[in-house]
């Protein structure tokens, strides 16, 4: 089914757990590349971080244009793309927000405030994805 925005199902699936994005984007060269992400959603939006040097952030530099795909590899097997442009930003405070509400769903509680601390630094980018089409497939197998 594809849809322009997040419905209930989708946002149940893509919270599910601790499921990694992949993250799709076109290099400098041309090429394209997938790269895994942690990341939440938060009103309507994927949301991760990135550092302004490494491939993602230098691509979103140059085409904001993303895919996101999660997947979950277990029998009957579903999947859920996103498609969108994204919005960076590089607001302190901001990065420490979602940095930190990044790392309690990957690491936890307890460990959340150290990761989003260290992730919350300089040269690190927050970035919207705000969906132009998600296309998702549950229970395949069924």
């Amino acid at each position: 089914m594809a849809h322009t925005e997040l419905d209930d199902r989708v946002v149940a699936f893509l919270t599910e757990g601790t499921r990694t994005g992949k993250v799709a984007f076109v290099s400098a060269s041309g090429r394209a590349l997938v790269a895994p992400i942690w990341f939440i959603v938060d009103d309507g939006v994927l949301v991760f971080n990135t550092g302004a040097d490494t491939a993602k952030g230098r691509a979103l530099s140059r085409d904001r244009r993303l895919t996101i795909l999660v997947d979950d590899e277990r029998p009957p097997f579903s999947f859920v793309q996103v498609q969108g442009t994204a919005e960076i930003g590089e607001d302190p405070a901001d990065l420490l927000d979602t940095a930190t509400r990044i790392a309690a769903r990957y690491m936890g509680p307890d460990l959340a405030d150290a990761y989003g601390r260290r992730n919350a630094v300089p040269g690190e980018l927050v970035v919207r994805l705000t969906p132009t089409k998600v296309n998702a497939v549950f229970d395949i197998a069924d």
